[in-house]
């Protein structure tokens, strides 16, 4: 059976909240089943029966603070339930609590708490991504790429995007514009060895190998923020004093009045160019006739 196209939502900046309320106008990915009568409430269901998100943004989970997480999990358990929807009698795929669903493996549970909602795949990505941006401690270019895919996946506007994650669309843009940087600078801002700070100091510089020789310096110098701001004030005003027109000629008025002179004897826009020393004149001519009536005035 092909699958209905899904209506696009009016409301905005529902939250989470709203993106987790069961819809039962949709149809699910694997409709080979009926909506299960405990959709809504908190089920145990065992870990080998749930399969991870394919739509999870998060790509690197630190060992260190999942083992933490994992032996708070034998101790006082599972205080907050994942979330999954359900594809088959025993089969479910997780929505979102990548981290408490991985530690509860660590920590060898059999099963686990779970609310088990209904979700097409649009709504899983957007559920997923969304639990991310505001639950999880993602870097900053793990929330661009979750931005980014928002926007192109989902097909979200910047201003629907603020109100689906709470940011201002000054916010999202900062965000993404990060991913403009060169990958050596993206890297490094995912793996903490710059601050957004950093980046987005560096973000002003158009050059990308004058951006690539700032940040060596940062990890070389273990520059600040504030130093790095001020080189890329230096890297700026210098550019600018580059493409500054040069100084006017001490003689540059009386060429603008003999250039004013000879457009109106000649009738015909005359420029005139000259370093103070040697220059030149240009006469032009719009057609063969034109050119006569100057050769005239010239008596050429």
């Amino acid at each position: 059976m092909a699958k209905k196209p899904m209506k696009k939502r009016n409301a905005l900046g529902r939250g989470l909240g709203a993106l987790l309320e069961d819809s039962p106008a949709r149809e699910s990915t694997e409709k080979q089943f009926e909506a299960p009568s405990n959709v809504g409430s908190i089920n145990e269901i065992k870990v080998e029966h749930i399969e991870t998100n394919p739509f999870q943004p998060r790509t690197h989970f630190d060992q260190t603070a999942l083992q933490e997480l994992s032996d708070s999990i034998k101790v006082q358990g599972i205080i907050q339930p994942i979330t999954v929807r359900k594809l088959s009698a025993d089969k479910y795929q997780l929505i979102s609590g990548e981290r408490r669903f991985q530690a509860s493996k660590l920590a060898g549970l059999e099963k686990v708490p779970a609310y088990i909602r209904t979700a097409d795949d649009q709504q899983m990505l957007e559920m997923a991504l969304i639990e991310n941006i505001q639950r999880e401690n993602l870097n900053a270019i793990e929330i661009a790429l979750s931005y980014q895919r928002l926007l192109s996946e989902c097909e979200l506007k910047q201003e629907e995007l603020g109100d689906r994650v709470g940011k201002n669309r000054t916010t999202v843009n900062n965000y993404l514009r990060l991913l403009k940087l060169p990958p050596d600078i993206q890297a490094a801002l995912r793996d903490k060895k710059i601050s957004m700070g950093h980046a987005r100091a560096l973000i002003t510089i158009e050059n990308v190998d004058l951006q690539l020789d700032i940040f060596k310096k940062i990890i070389a110098e273990d520059l600040s923020v504030r130093k790095v701001e001020e080189l890329v004030r230096q890297s700026l005003n210098s550019a600018q004093k580059e493409k500054a027109p040069k100084e006017e000629p001490e003689n540059g008025k009386e060429i603008v009045q003999l250039q004013s002179k000879l457009t109106s004897h000649f009738g015909t826009k005359v420029q005139v160019k000259s370093d103070g020393k040697k220059g030149e004149i240009k006469i032009p001519f719009l057609s063969i006739d034109d050119l006569n009536r100057i050769l005239d005035i010239l008596e050429v």
